[in-house]
C-alpha cells in the first residue's frame, strides 16, 4: 500500500526512523561497492559491483536483467514484477506505469586505485574512489527501496532501477536504453551526487555539444609556389574566430575550440586542418543557434573547403514545470523530515539530461560530499542515510 507509515508517519518519516537501525548495514554497504573497482575502460572489472547489485536488488523483490554490452560491461535493468517500462508501454511519458532510478556503476578510477586510496570510515566521513560519484548513490537507491518493503509501503508508481556502466565516458550504449525507459516513465529520479557542501538538488544541467570541423585546401611548395596552395591552417584560423564569435556570456552558452591539427611540414602548405569544438547552453534554443551556427560556417580563403560533424551531444535539463513540480514535491518531503534543501545548476551534463527530454526529471539524490574524480574524493555517511528518507518519499508519492 502507499500512504502513512506507523502511527500516522509519512513514508519518509517512516523510512528515516527505519534507517537509524540500516545505519551500518548501509554504510558496510556502501563500502563493499566502492571495494569493488569498476572503471568503465575496463568492462571484466564490472562483474562483482553487478553481482552484489543483482543479488541485493534481487532480494528487494525486483526482478533484475543484465543488458550486455559490446565495448562496455553492459546495464543493469531492475523493476517491479510485471512492470511495464519503455515507450512500448506508454504513448509519451506514462501517467502511472512506472518512475525511473538511474545510477552508473562506473567510475573514472583506473585499476589498483585502492592501493593508494583505501576505503576509510572516520570522522563521519567515507571515502574512496568513487565513493561520491556515485557509489553512495546506488546504496541510497537500493536502501530507500529496502527500507519501504521493511516497513511495509509501496512505491507509489511501479519503480525500475536502471544502472549502466558508461556514463562517465558519456553513455554511449546506454543512451537508447534511458531515453526508451524515460519515454514510458511519469517520473525520473537521479542519483548523481548532490551540489556543494550544502547538498543542492540539480534542477538545471547544460546542455552539451561536440563538434569536428575539418578544412580541406590544396597543397603546394611554400617557398617555389605558394601562389598554388590554398592553406586549410589560414582557413580554420579565420574558422576558429568566426567559432569563437558563437559564444554568448550573457546566455551562459561557451564556445572552447579545444584542439586543433593540420599540415604536414613547415615548406607545405597545408591541405588540411582540424580542430574539436566543446559547447554547453542552458536552454534547447540556444543548442538550436549554435547548431546553425556551426553548420552554417563558410570559407572565406579561396580554394578551402569546411565539413562539419557534430559527434556528440545531448540537450539541456532546463527548469521547465514538470520539473519544478518534482522539485517542489521533493521540498515537501525534506519538510517532512526536517531536512534544509536547496536546488543549483551544474555545467556538466549527466544521464538526468536524457531523461528530462521525456519526463519529469530530478538530478543531485546522490551522496553529499566532494571530490568528484578527485584523490580526496568522500561522502558524509549522516548526509547519505537523510538521502535515503528524501528518495524514499518521494518514491512512495502517488
Amino acid at each position: 500500500m502507499t500512504g502513512s507509515g506507523a502511527n500516522g508517519s509519512t513514508p519518509a518519516q517512516a523510512v528515516s526512523g527505519r534507517m537509524a537501525e540500516l545505519r551500518d548495514e548501509f554504510v558496510d554497504f556502501i563500502s563493499q561497492l566502492v571495494l569493488e573497482e569498476s572503471p568503465s575502460t575496463e568492462p571484466e572489472a564490472q562483474r562483482g559491483i553487478r553481482a552484489i547489485l543483482t543479488e541485493t536488488l534481487s532480494d528487494i523483490g525486483l526482478e533484475v536483467e543484465h543488458i550486455p554490452g559490446q565495448a562496455s560491461g553492459g546495464h543493469l535493468l531492475a523493476r517491479s514484477p510485471g512492470a511495464a517500462i519503455g515507450r512500448a508501454a506508454a504513448d509519451g511519458p506514462a501517467e502511472g506505469g512506472a518512475q525511473l532510478l538511474v545510477g552508473h556503476m562506473d567510475t573514472v578510477w583506473p585499476i589498483g586505485t585502492l592501493r593508494e586510496m583505501p576505503v576509510r570510515v572516520s570522522d563521519g566521513r567515507l571515502s574512496g574512489p568513487g565513493a561520491f560519484d556515485m557509489k553512495t548513490g546506488l546504496a541510497i537507491g537500493v536502501f530507500a527501496l529496502r527500507a519501504l518493503r521493511d516497513i511495509g509501503l509501496d512505491a507509489g508508481v511501479a519503480p525500475v532501477f536502471v544502472i549502466n556502466s558508461d556514463e562517465e565516458i558519456g553513455s554511449p550504449e546506454s543512451e537508447p536504453l534511458i531515453r526508451d525507459l524515460a519515454g514510458g516513465a511519469s517520473r525520473a529520479f537521479v542519483l548523481e551526487p548532490a551540489l556543494g557542501p550544502r547538498g543542492r538538488l540539480k534542477t538545471r544541467r547544460k546542455g552539451i555539444g561536440q563538434y569536428h570541423v575539418e578544412v580541406t585546401g590544396r597543397s603546394s611548395h611554400a617557398g617555389l609556389a605558394p601562389e598554388e596552395g590554398a592553406s586549410a591552417i589560414l582557413e580554420l584560423a579565420h574558422t576558429i574566430r568566426e567559432i569563437d564569435r558563437l559564444g554568448d556570456a550573457a546566455a551562459g552558452t561557451t564556445v572552447n575550440v579545444g584542439l586543433i591539427g593540420g599540415g604536414s611540414r613547415p615548406n607545405v602548405v597545408a591541405a588540411s586542418a582540424n580542430c574539436e569544438v566543446d559547447v554547453r547552453v542552458w536552454t534547447a534554443a540556444e543548442a538550436d543557434r549554435i547548431r546553425e551556427g556551426m553548420f552554417g560556417l563558410e570559407p572565406t580563403v579561396p580554394g578551402t573547403r569546411i565539413e562539419v560533424a557534430q559527434v556528440a551531444g545531448r540537450g539541456p535539463l532546463e527548469r521547465t514545470p514538470r520539473n519544478v513540480a518534482l522539485w517542489e514535491r521533493a521540498l515537501r518531503v525534506a519538510d517532512e523530515i526536517g531536512l534544509e534543501l536547496l536546488e543549483g545548476s551544474a555545467g556538466g551534463g549527466s544521464d538526468g539530461n536524457l531523461t528530462s527530454q521525456y519526463t519529469a526529471t530530478l538530478d543531485g539524490l546522490g551522496a553529499v560530499g566532494d571530490g568528484a574524480h578527485a584523490r580526496h574524493e568522500f561522502v558524509w555517511i549522516d548526509r547519505a542515510v537523510e538521502r535515503v528518507a528524501l528518495l524514499a518519499g518521494l518514491i512512495a508519492a502517488p
